[in-house]
């Protein structure tokens, strides 16, 4: 029987081209595009997973209660690790956590790292394993360094590496150190990325931070005993809590914080390391949101449903044409059981055509789909087991449904009915409607997600930052010589070229340079009485020029001289609550109490999705600069740029540069968001193409159910164009009805979605408008090539079977 079933399906598809084609074409892109979606949606929720340890492993954070409200973030002092390991029960092991970068050198060769400053616990909490050298302990040696495969055969050139020396420029100077173990290359879907790993204690921050409580600079990650859980080891550290930052703590009430629910006014929270990718230190907690992976989901989900919506109405469509096949099957005693299952063979059969082609294609795009949209996903992610049965159950509960449909309703027709030809499916209109208006109300959806995300990026793109982006140059000193020599021979050597306008330097970039890197330096201090909070970043006394900078009173630094004084931004002000800023001696860092020569008005030095924070200017020899920045003149920017990078090989020959215009860097702070604007935009564009595809077919079902009416109204003198508007009408009411329903779904699902940025565009009827105006042409046009032709037919041949 079932083979019966197969060869009368096959047949039947084979006999019907152009519907089998049609459904194919669409359920197979649907499927590939799914598939490939589902990729890079698994590939982000992979994040982390790959860990050994990962249900045990916690990042350690801190939520202090201050006047303004709660506040939490992830920097902890040097001394805080050691101290909670050994105070409070519960931590099998614990490590600090520092990125950075270095020039390494090997003999002639030398080549720039991402490195980590990390403790000797690391690799026995994180899964990276050790390919050659000492497996379990390999950082036990201060002076011992983890180097990748890749970075290792770039720099040694060879295999045999564990036991080579080499020297890392650090601050400045040039250290030994020596190769104790090779690890596998980070993976992709890895929080941390680095190509060396050494001891914390070498970082050139420890030796003056190593007792201190004040400056936080670094993350801490522990791994928790099998039996202590997260919320049991949050509660003992409440004892460590008041030992440690009991002077904060009475300086929080002082100031007028108020306690938490628990009535602390300081905790330390435990952040599940799988979460870490995911979270954001906003409003004074951590906000954990897998937003754009599920929203990337969902647009497979509903590309899959808009698909199965079409192969419905086209199932229905092509029923007028069978209705005699029917008539005489049960003339001959078939039963709507065999014919139920008679035509769902022929569904789940075209299904399963469609689904292999569909992971052909999907195998065929895979590469160019990374490339557009940045993604690191590979087939892996579908080999899991979790995918291979929610892929299965979802193919089969797809084919059950879309296929099931409609061989359901066509199983039912009568015999009498079916042979007349007459194709009479009223009872099933509401469904065929409902799933019209719910098909175009996704694409609806999804055209005014994408405008409103691209006009986010768009507003962030050409947002004023405060500061001159699109003519300077900015670039890591990742060079031999110490920041401040190799400062002064780019303005040496770069002042005899009108083009450039000024060079200067800082130890942060603006944005995200090629180098990858994102600094932030806070330091809390007292002022009048309470505790002030502050960014801090060391400049070049010509920094504010450079950057274009504006004042809002004082003067900026005009010479190395004004190394004692400070400079601060507006938000600064804000924060110390100063009538008169000007007035105002800091007492920063020591006893030192340093004068303010001027404030700078506010501007963005750190992501777009955080507000403009308090920032102090310093100038001081004993701080290295890491990034320096040139002005160009704005015409020429291209052979400025060349000029630059030629007069950096001259004095640093044997480092990379790593050169980038600032609004480059800007663009990359929110790669994340233009990937998923292009990822929603092309479902959009599909979805729109399937919806239409749906519409054609249900235009033809509407069609072949009205053939007599249409030929009596054109006998009785009816002219095409209100034919046509008869036939059009229902589906533009519907239409109508779907974008009524779907802009206030769009409308609330965009504005929580720009709740995550503190500087973002506002929702107009714009947005809703032009997406609903595109919808409705597309929709009529679609409908219009059928209804039409229909219109125009001859009444003859409409009327001759009566």
């Amino acid at each position: 029987m079932l083979k019966n079933y197969l060869k009368i399906a096959w047949r039947n598809l084979w006999k019907d081209k152009t519907y089998s084609s049609i459904n194919i074409l669409g359920l197979s892109v649907a499927f590939a595009v799914a598939i490939l979606l589902s990729m890079a949606a698994f590939f982000e929720l992979s994040y982390d997973n790959f860990h050994e340890h990962k249900d045990r492993v916690f990042q350690v954070y801190n939520v202090q209660q201050t006047p303004d409200g709660p506040e939490a973030g992830t920097s902890q002092p040097t001394p805080f690790a050691e101290s909670l390991k050994t105070e409070v029960p519960g931590v099998d092991h614990i490590t600090r956590v520092l990125h950075d970068n270095a020039l390494a050198i090997y003999i002639e060769k030398e080549i720039n790292l991402d490195i980590a400053w990390v403790d000797p616990d690391f690799f026995t909490m994180f899964t990276f394993p050790i390919i050659e050298g000492d497996q379990s302990t390999p950082l036990n040696e201060l002076g011992s360094v983890v180097i990748s495969n890749e970075a290792a055969k770039t720099l040694f050139g060879d295999t045999d590496i564990v036991g080579k020396s080499l020297r890392l420029l650090i601050n400045g100077e040039e250290r030994p150190f020596t190769v104790a173990a090779v690890m596998k290359d980070t993976p992709r879907n890895s929080t941390f990325d680095f190509d060396m790993a050494l001891r914390f204690e070498n970082n050139p921050e420890y030796a003056s931070t190593k007792d201190s409580w004040q400056a936080q600079y670094h993350e801490v990650f522990a791994m928790l005993a099998n039996s202590v859980s997260a919320e049991r080891f949050e509660s003992n550290s409440h004892a460590f809590i008041d030992l440690h930052y009991n002077e904060a703590i009475e300086n929080a009430k002082r100031d007028g914080a108020q306690p938490d629910a628990d009535e602390k006014y300081r905790q330390v929270e435990l952040l599940p390391l799988r979460d870490v990718r995911f979270t954001s230190f906003r409003k004074g907690f951590a906000e954990v949101s897998r937003s754009n992976p599920y929203l990337i989901l969902s647009v497979a989900l509903l590309i899959l449903f808009i698909a199965g919506v079409n192969y419905i109405n086209m199932s229905m469509a092509r029923s007028a044409k069978r209705l005699k096949e029917i008539g005489m099957r049960k003339t001959l005693g078939a039963r709507g059981k065999q014919l139920f299952f008679q035509f769902w063979g022929e569904s789940l059969l075209l299904f399963l055509v469609a689904m292999a082609l569909g992971i052909l294609l999907s195998a065929l795009l895979v590469d160019p789909f990374k490339s557009m949209f940045r993604t690191g996903a590979t087939y892996d992610q579908l080999s899991s087991p979790q995918f291979i049965v929610i892929g299965g159950l979802l193919v089969l509960i797809i084919s059950l449904i879309v296929g099931g449909y409609p061989a359901f309703l066509l199983s039912r027709f009568g015999t009498v009915q079916s042979l007349k030809g007459t194709l009479q499916a009223n009872g099933a209109n509401w469904v065929r409607n409902t799933l019209m208006v719910v098909q175009f109300g996704i694409a609806m959806l999804l055209i005014t997600s994408t405008l409103v995300l691209l006009g986010q990026i768009d507003y962030m793109r050409n947002k004023d930052l405060g500061y001159e982006k699109e003519q300077v140059i900015s670039f890591p000193l990742n060079g031999k010589r110490g920041s401040y020599a190799v400062l002064e021979l780019l303005k040496q050597e770069l002042k005899g070229n009108p083009d450039i306008l000024g060079v200067t330097g800082a130890d942060n970039n603006l944005g995200r340079g090629r180098d990858g890197n994102q600094y932030s330096s806070a330091i809390g201090f007292e002022y009048k009485g309470r505790t002030v909070g502050t960014n801090f970043l060391v400049v070049d006394h010509d920094y504010v020029e450079t950057l274009g900078l504006d004042m809002a009173m004082g003067r900026s630094f005009k010479s190395p001289a004004d190394s004692t004084g400070i400079l601060i931004n507006e938000a600064m002000v804000k924060e110390l609550r100063e009538q008169d800023p000007m007035s105002a001696y800091l007492q920063i860092n020591g006893d030192l109490k340093s004068p303010v020569l001027g404030v700078v008005k506010d501007y963005h030095f750190q992501d777009l999705d955080r507000a403009i924070a308090p920032l102090t200017f310093f100038m001081s020899r004993d701080l290295e600069l890491a990034y320096a920045y040139v002005k160009v003149a704005p015409v020429n920017m291209a052979d400025s740029y060349e000029h630059v990078k030629e007069v950096w090989g001259k004095i640093e020959p044997n480092a990379d540069f790593l050169g980038s215009f600032l609004d480059e860097n800007v663009d990359r702070t929110f790669r994340r968001e233009q990937a998923t604007a292009k990822l929603i935009a092309s479902g959009s564009v599909l979805a729109i193409l399937l919806s239409c595809i749906g519409l054609f077919a249900m235009s033809m079902l509407i069609v072949s159910q009205r053939v007599k009416e249409i030929g009596i109204r054109k006998v009785i003198g009816a002219s095409v164009s209100s034919i046509t508007f008869m036939l059009t009408k229902d589906f533009l009411r519907l239409l109508l009805l779907s974008l009524g329903i779907a802009a206030p779904i769009s409308w609330w699902f965009l504005q929580e979605w720009l709740e995550n940025y503190a500087y973002r565009i506002e929702l107009h009827p714009g947005f809703f408008l032009a997406a609903g105006i595109m919808v409705v042409v597309i929709a009529i046009f679609t409908v219009s090539t059928k209804t039409i032709k229909a219109a125009l037919q001859n009444p003859v041949k409409s009327l001759r079977t009566e």
